[in-house]
């Protein structure tokens, strides 16, 4: 079995290998694509492979952004860390949808049924099931709610009052609708994980903001944006070109 893995993180991608070397020792992955770029270019060749493994967030944006320029006529299985893409998956060709960290017993289960899948009616039927069923055993809830220390209290902050987060000096900030701002006592890459995702956007390595709070967008050089938003932000709020089509995206959501 001839298997090509999609994955911009070079610990999980070698982590997949592994264990898929661990359950059939005849499955060679013979391709490790790091970002949606390289994958586009690679598929754009006639491709000899059995199966792709499929990370959705990649470096420089959304693995569904593949299928817009490139055929991929290869069964996939998407591995990530977020649940709300499952619908979207099955509609491209996909056997299973396996979240992070991706579990040996649940991989070995792909596997198989990718194996044991037949071309029929069936295999839709199958994967309308399968996608009902993963949605409601597996609905993530997300934050709504941060408590923050202010002086002597501590204050119970809703995210929909919160307009953006930003890492200031080497601390993270919550700023509110209101322009104040409270220290938050995590990494802003775990809040990026805790936040509704329709609601919320990583727009660089020191912004996460809140779509409602953006008010204008300006183009800027080597195609790059520009995001002005309300309270504003002391420091110019930059999405990279690489990012920049999957911003407009969401935010046209």
């Amino acid at each position: 079995m001839r298997v090509i893995i999609i994955e911009d993180e070079v610990t999980a991608s070698d982590n997949l290998a592994y264990l898929l070397k661990k359950i059939d020792t005849s499955i060679e992955v013979v391709k490790v694509l790091d970002s949606v770029k390289s994958a586009i270019m690679y598929f754009s060749e006639t491709v000899d492979v059995t199966l792709v493994f499929m990370d959705i967030h990649l470096a420089d944006g959304i693995s569904f952004e593949i299928f817009d320029k490139a055929s991929i006529d290869a069964p996939i299985i998407f591995t990530t860390a977020y649940d709300q893409y499952a619908i979207k998956a099955f509609k491209v060709n996909s056997v299973d949808y396996l979240l992070k960290p991706i579990d040996q017993e649940e991989l070995a289960a792909a596997i198989t049924k990718f194996k044991n899948q037949t071309q029929t009616s069936n295999k839709v039927s199958n994967q309308i099931n399968d996608v009902v069923q993963f949605l409601q055993n597996s609905s993530k809830s997300y934050k709504n709610m941060y408590l923050v220390h202010h002086k002597d209290e501590l204050l119970p902050i809703s995210t929909d009052d919160i307009s953006y987060f930003f890492i200031d000096t080497g601390m993270v900030k919550a700023i509110t609708t209101e322009n104040k701002g409270y220290i938050i006592d995590k990494k802003l890459e775990d809040i990026e994980e805790e936040l509704d995702p329709e609601k919320f956007f990583r727009a660089n390595r020191q912004f996460i903001i809140q779509k409602k709070a953006i008010v204008k967008i300006k183009y800027y050089f080597n195609g790059k944006l520009i995001i002005n938003i309300n309270p504003v932000s002391k420091e110019r709020i930059v999405v990279s070109k690489a990012k920049a089509t999957n911003f407009k995206n969401w935010l046209s959501v």
